[in-house]
C-alpha cells in the first residue's frame, strides 16, 4: 500500500489520521504545536517527523489539513518546505479551506518539483471526521482522482469530483458562503423575534415547516431553544470571517457579484471587532439582539 504522510493533526485532522491507520495504511505525521495530542496515534504505530521536507522524503501521498492559504504556502514553499523534499510522483492532497487561485499557483510549483497537487476540501465537523463520514469536494484530473479515491474513502462518506485542481476549493467556498450566510440571516431574524417577544419554539417551528427549514436552522436550534447551547455549530466567528474573506476574493477573481456576501461579512466582522471573535456562530443571535 502507498505510504501516507499528513500535516495538520488538528480537530479534523486527528479523526482523518485515525481512520487512515484503521484501514491499514502506514502513516507519518509532522510534529507541530497546533496538533491535537498524538498519543493515541503513536499507539497505533504512526511515525513522526519534524519538518515538511522530511515528510516529503517519507510518503507517496501527503495530506494537508491546515488553516488556510497562508499556511498551505508556508508548508509547501517555506524553509524546509515540502517541495524541497518531494519525491517524483508524490501526490499532495490539500484538504484545507483555501483561495482557489492560490491553490492553482501552488499546484504549478508542485508539478515543477515532480509531484501532483490536488484539492479535497472538507465539509461536516470533527465528529464526522472521527467517524469517517466527511464530505469531500475534490479538484483533480481524472487519473489522479481514481488513484486516491480508495484513500479518501477511509475518512469520507461522500466524495464529489467537482472539476480540475482548484475546483474543490471553489465549491467549498460556495458551500460555506451559503451555509454561513443562511445562519447569519436566521440569527438576525431570531434576534428580531426575541426582541419582539416571539416564543423561540414557535419561531423554530414555523421556519422548520416553511422556507426557513434546513441544516442552518437545525444547527441553530439548540442555541435558540436550550439557553445558548452552541454544540451543533462549533464554528468561530474568526473562522467564518476567514472563509467569507476567501469567498469574496474568489468572487472578485471570477468577476462575480458579492454584495450580499460583503454585507454578511460586515455583520460578523462587527461582532468579531467587539470581542466575540472566538465565540461560535450561534452567538450572533445574542450579539445582534443586544446591538440596539
Amino acid at each position: 500500500m502507498k505510504k501516507i504522510g499528513m500535516i495538520g493533526i488538528g480537530l479534523m485532522g486527528h479523526g482523518i489520521a485515525s481512520n487512515i491507520v484503521k484501514h491499514g495504511y502506514t502513516l507519518t505525521v509532522m510534529e507541530h504545536a497546533g496538533n491535537q495530542p498524538l498519543t493515541s496515534l503513536l499507539a497505533q504505530g504512526v511515525k513522526t517527523v519534524t519538518t515538511p521536507k522530511a515528510l516529503g522524503a517519507e510518503a507517496d501521498i501527503i495530506l494537508l489539513c491546515v488553516t488556510g492559504a497562508v499556511q498551505v504556502e508556508a508548508v509547501l514553499t517555506g524553509s524546509d518546505g515540502l517541495i524541497q523534499g518531494l519525491r517524483s510522483g508524490t501526490i499532495v492532497i490539500d484538504c484545507s479551506t483555501s483561495i482557489p487561485s492560490a491553490t492553482q499557483q501552488l499546484a504549478k510549483q508542485v508539478q515543477k518539483a515532480g509531484g501532483v497537487m490536488i484539492d479535497a476540501a472538507m465539509t461536516r465537523t470533527p465528529k464526522e471526521a472521527a467517524e469517517g463520514r466527511l464530505n469531500l469536494l475534490v479538484g483533480s484530473d481524472d487519473q489522479t482522482f481514481e488513484e486516491i479515491k480508495p484513500l479518501l474513502a477511509c475518512f469520507a462518506e461522500n466524495i464529489n469530483h467537482v472539476g480540475a485542481v482548484g475546483a474543490g476549493h471553489q465549491m467549498k467556498l460556495l458551500h460555506n458562503y451559503v451555509s454561513l450566510g443562511t445562519v447569519t440571516v436566521i440569527a438576525e431574524a431570531a434576534a428580531c423575534a426575541r426582541k419582539s417577544g416571539i416564543d423561540p419554539a414557535a419561531f423554530v417551528d414555523v421556519l422548520a415547516k416553511g422556507g426557513g427549514g434546513g441544516m442552518a436552522l437545525e444547527r441553530l436550534k439548540p442555541y435558540l431553544l436550550n439557553d445558548g447551547d452552541t454544540s451543533n455549530l462549533k464554528f468561530t466567528l474568526s473562522n467564518a470571517l476567514k472563509d467569507l474573506g476567501y469567498y469574496t476574493t474568489y468572487a472578485s477573481d471570477t468577476h462575480a457579484d458579492h454584495l450580499v456576501a460583503s454585507a454578511i461579512m460586515k455583520t460578523i466582522s462587527m461582532a468579531s471587532d467587539e470581542g466575540h471573535a472566538d465565540e461560535h456562530m450561534p452567538h450572533m443571535v445574542s450579539y445582534i439582539a443586544a446591538r440596539n
